[in-house]
């Protein structure tokens, strides 16, 4: 499963995700930022074109297509990069954010090394990075001690045979219409987000209820020792 998260360069928005144990993203965030391009997306085919025509093949064979959340709340395969592969990107655009862009780059993906190598910083980060934005401490600690029960739960379903992306959302969606009778993408047009986190912007109270329920699903699949229907 691919969790999107944001990345903020100079005020400026770019989707990320985990994968391979990596930092991924989005290739078409980075060309806007980096260009100010009304049309990221061409000038990104435009220039993918032109490095596979200079020789440079290696950096279409490292994109990856992966799944992040556009602005309509909704998941799209997207091109992606690493950080390696970015800086090769990076250098075959003409733009004076180019050089400040590969310094905040070295840094994101130097943190996630650390962060591999030591989890708590992980942890540390994220509860800095909610206490900059304004929540209140004893908010940030169930919304990290959700974070740690969603992780238990997801392990939990992969563990049991769990593999696509609509496996977990499909179960996500059946937890949280039992906890609060709609689903997550319902949820949040409930609450008028659109990129933002579901999680984020929940009161205490729904935090709470969100952890009961992923909780019980991970104990139920314990006790009832369940498996992903092969045949389904």
């Amino acid at each position: 499963m691919t969790e999107t998260k944001i990345a903020i360069f100079r005020n400026k928005e770019i989707r990320k995700t985990i994968y391979k144990n990596e930092w991924w993203f989005s290739i078409i965030d980075v060309i806007e930022v980096l260009t100010g391009s009304e049309r990221p997306r061409k000038y990104w085919n435009d220039l993918k074109k032109k490095l596979t025509e200079e020789g440079y093949s290696e950096v279409s064979e490292n994109i990856g297509q992966l799944k992040l959340e556009a602005s309509d709340g909704k998941k799209y395969y997207t091109d992606c990069a690493d950080t390696e592969t970015l800086f090769r990107i990076v250098q075959s655009i003409p733009s004076p954010k180019a050089e400040p862009f590969k310094r905040w780059l070295a840094k994101v993906g130097y943190e996630r090394v650390q962060e591999i190598e030591n989890p708590e910083l992980a942890t540390k980060r994220t509860r800095m990075l909610y206490k900059l934005k304004g929540y209140p401490g004893d908010w940030i600690e169930k919304r990290m001690r959700g974070i740690a029960i969603r992780e238990e739960l997801t392990d939990e379903w992969q563990k049991r045979g769990a593999e696509a992306q609509k496996d977990y959302e499909i179960l996500t969606a059946e937890i949280s219409k039992a906890t609060f009778g709609v689903t997550p993408s319902e949820y949040k047009k409930l609450k008028g987000l659109k990129r933002e986190n579901l999680r984020d912007h929940m009161d205490d109270f729904e935090l709470i209820f969100t952890m009961l329920g992923e909780r019980a699903t991970t104990e139920i699949h314990r006790t009832e020792d369940s498996k992903r229907d092969t045949e389904a």
